[in-house]
């Protein structure tokens, strides 16, 4: 499992800085990219030429996610879980064109620590065709929660290729962590529950944004 401490938007003056340990660089390309929803970034000088994130992934042996429907990992018995737990749902974040096959979804992008342990916390509604795509530095066993979240959402474990790897029902104000089979997850998205069944979207399917796979969009060699 994972804690996720909350992270900050960087402000580099020319390239962008990588994470840690991680051989890529997570990047957002220049302004418009197809990004629905600017305003979440507006404090942040770099925002105007380059998105730039920053997100701390430590590894527990036990646990389960740090935030709420959102999550990444429960904290871990006498493990300190961080930053206090959110208290109220974040403002919408930037947004994203996805297709999973056929099937086209607007996702809010969940970039920062800050960003993915609140999540959808708190959030009481969500568009038939909407949900939140986390992004996390490197493929890991994903385990997600959803303390404070009163929706009930489906999850999909997709790994650095794009490829569903499980979709997994989770179920309102559930604390027990919700933990992927494999190891290789990187990616993972949110939406209303049943969707993915809806529009005949399985295990085995690529997501991909407007800008080409998960990967470029998100990340690049350095």
């Amino acid at each position: 499992m994972a804690v996720f401490h909350a992270g900050k938007l960087t402000d580099p003056p020319d390239n962008i800085k990588p994470f840690k340990n991680s051989p890529h660089e997570v990047r957002l390309s220049p302004s418009p990219i197809g990004v629905e929803n600017q305003s979440t970034f507006a404090h942040s000088k770099a925002m105007n030429r380059w998105g730039a994130l920053t997100l701390v992934l430590a590894v527990a042996v036990c646990g389960g996610c740090t935030g709420g429907c959102k999550q990444a990992a429960a904290p871990a018995a006498g493990l300190a879980a961080g930053p206090s737990l959110p208290t109220a749902a974040q403002p919408k974040l930037q947004t994203m064109r996805l297709w999973l096959g056929a099937e086209e979804m607007v996702a809010e992008l969940a970039l920062t620590g800050q960003q993915t342990q609140t999540g959808m916390m708190f959030r009481t509604n969500l568009a038939e065709n909407a949900g939140m795509l986390f992004v996390f530095p490197e493929p890991f066993r994903a385990s997600f929660w959803m303390k404070n979240c009163p929706l009930p959402l489906s999850a999909a474990y997709i790994d650095p290729d794009g490829v569903i790897l499980e979709i997994r029902d989770l179920q309102p104000h559930n604390t027990n962590s919700v933990v992927a089979a494999s190891e290789g997850v990187q990616f993972v998205l949110e939406t209303n529950q049943g969707w993915f069944g809806r529009h005949h979207v399985t295990a085995g399917m690529v997501v991909r944004t407007e800008h080409g796979t998960l990967m470029d969009t998100f990340f690049r060699k350095r």
